[in-house]
């Protein structure tokens, strides 16, 4: 399977991944904890059916030293005891905020004071940024199909 488009090949492409990725970069050094940011990227990207992000963010996370257990249970994480209070909220928040269209309501202020009791204000600002950024990488690679299954750990940088 080859992708759709070559967006790092073509210069429209590469300049406006190069400006997603420097926002990437801010909040990957963020208060947000790691293991926080790669469940919440896994979660968007299975939702979002990013085949790429997926298999990326879970080579990633299992690098930074999550485990198998956590990561293949991160689908069902409502019936799972491996999480925290902290980083349930942070799915909860994740996934209302990738199914946008999917509720009326968007999301719900029960999902945000939830959220709001586990992280600070800066942590809640790259959250709600990481997942307005996963959903625009997913939604880049799942437009192009991008492949998945290739990636290396430290790929891009």
């Amino acid at each position: 399977m080859d992708a759709r488009l070559n967006l790092f090949a073509n210069p429209v492409g590469a300049q406006a991944l190069k400006y997603i990725n420097s926002a990437g970069k801010v909040i990957a050094d963020s208060p947000l904890p790691t293991s926080t940011q790669e469940l919440v990227k896994l979660r968007a990207s299975q939702i979002n059916g990013c085949g790429f992000c997926t298999d990326m963010h879970t080579k990633e996370a299992e690098h930074a030293g999550e485990t198998s257990q956590r990561l293949n249970l991160v689908a069902a994480w409502r019936e799972a005891t491996v999480f925290t209070d902290a980083e349930r909220a942070a799915l909860e928040l994740t996934e209302q905020g990738t199914r946008i269209a999917d509720a009326a309501g968007g999301v719900t202020d029960d999902a945000w004071a939830n959220a709001a009791k586990h992280y600070d204000e800066d942590q809640l600002t790259a959250l709600v940024s990481l997942i307005a950024l996963i959903n625009a990488y997913n939604r880049v690679n799942v437009i192009v199909r991008q492949p998945a299954g290739d990636y290396q750990v430290g790929m891009f940088g």
